[in-house]
Formats: C-alpha cells, sequence, structure tokens
C-alpha cells in the first residue's frame, strides 16, 4: 500500500465502503479485473477521482487495458478499512427491529460478525435466523468470552437506559443505539444514535423539495 490510513482524507474514506461493495459484486459475477473508469460510470463518480483514491490505498497499480485486479483490490479496501480485524457485536433486544438486524448478513463484508441477540422476555430466548437468543442474564458471560465490543441497542425507550446500563456493565465499550432516547453511559464509553424516524422524515422532506 502506497500510504499511511493518515494521508487519506475523510472523504476518501468514506467512498471505500461505495467502492468495495462494488467490487464485490463485480467479483460474485466473475469479473477479474475492473478499470476506474468503470468503476465511476457505474457508480456516478469521478473516473479522475476514483483512480486518484485507488492508488492511495492500492498496493499493485492497475494494469493497461485491464484495470486493476478485483481480488487484490478488495483486500486492500479491507485491510485499509480494518475489516480484516473481525468485530464481534451482539444485539440487545430481540424485537422486529432486533430480529431484522439479527438476520441481516450484510455485516460480515464489512468484517462485523453479530453472534447473537439478547432479550429480558423469555418468550424471546431461542433461535432467529440460525443465531442465538440469549437472556439478558448471560450478556456478561458471552461478552467477555466472545470478546464483544459493540452492542446494537433495539429495545424501547423506557427500557433503554438499564439495557444501556448492562451492556456498560457488560465491558461493551461503543453502542449503537436505535432507542428514541439519550443514555448516560461513563467516559470511555461512545454512543451513536440511529433513529429511524428522523432519517425518513429528513428523506421525505428532501424530496418535497425537489419537486
Amino acid at each position: 500500500m502506497k500510504n499511511d490510513e493518515t494521508a487519506v482524507s475523510k472523504a476518501t474514506a468514506s467512498r471505500m465502503p461505495a467502492y468495495l461493495r462494488y467490487l464485490k459484486g463485480e467479483a460474485g459475477k466473475g469479473v477479474e479485473y475492473v478499470s476506474s473508469a468503470a468503476i465511476a460510470k457505474d457508480l456516478g463518480m469521478s473516473a479522475v477521482g476514483v483512480r486518484k483514491d485507488l492508488a492511495l490505498v492500492s498496493s499493485r497499480p492497475g494494469k493497461p487495458r485491464f484495470g486493476f485486479e478485483i481480488r487484490i483490490l478488495i483486500e486492500d479496501i479491507e485491510k485499509f478499512l480494518g475489516y480484516h480485524r473481525w468485530t464481534n457485536a451482539v444485539i440487545v433486544g430481540a424485537g422486529g427491529l432486533g430480529r431484522a438486524i439479527l438476520a441481516y448478513e450484510g455485516f460480515e463484508n464489512y468484517g462485523i460478525h453479530v453472534i447473537a441477540a439478547f432479550d429480558a422476555s423469555p418468550a424471546k430466548v431461542g433461535a432467529f435466523g440460525g443465531k442465538p437468543v440469549y437472556p439478558m442474564e448471560q450478556l456478561g458471560e458471552i461478552a467477555r468470552r466472545n470478546r464483544i465490543r459493540v452492542a446494537i441497542l433495539t429495545v424501547p425507550r423506557g427500557a433503554a437506559q438499564e439495557a444501556c446500563d448492562e451492556i456498560v456493565a457488560a465491558g461493551i465499550g461503543a453502542i449503537l443505539n436505535f432507542a428514541p432516547v439519550h443514555l448516560h453511559v461513563p467516559e470511555g464509553v461512545t454512543v451513536r444514535y440511529e433513529d429511524l424516524a428522523v432519517s425518513l422524515a429528513a428523506l421525505c422532506g428532501e424530496s418535497a423539495g425537489n419537486q
């Protein structure tokens, strides 16, 4: 790789997952080489910009008339993004949203392995989509045994803080929170908030503005 990660701008880094999705899609079709021009055309980007982005992270230059070797380029982008270092994650809250996320297979493409879900309701304990759903009492034990770094919180508003406290007590230092409530966490614990209603409202507003 021609650079270290600090030499890549945030804008360039933010485009890497899109390149990775595209390249894996092409690889799945049996394509072995792809040009920056082809990537740019399919993704609606500038060919010059794509070429510059990929040159920053690729370990091998593109071949004339062939372009980049897809297999190698995928490995380079995954290494840059840290996807070669697997991150184990769990879901806390096995309701509708939690189960949908548990069944989603796309996380594996980004080095995230969602190993299980947890719920306080005995009725939801068991398995879903081939993955286990455990009672909350087992969160600490399983989190430590599997070195869980991230918890995806998908419980109702009223249960969010209590569930958050249990996540923190289990030694998990990062939380992706879908509950519509602000969480109180100790220093050193990172929380990112995702509100589907807000995102949808914003999208509707943008759509109305374009009419």
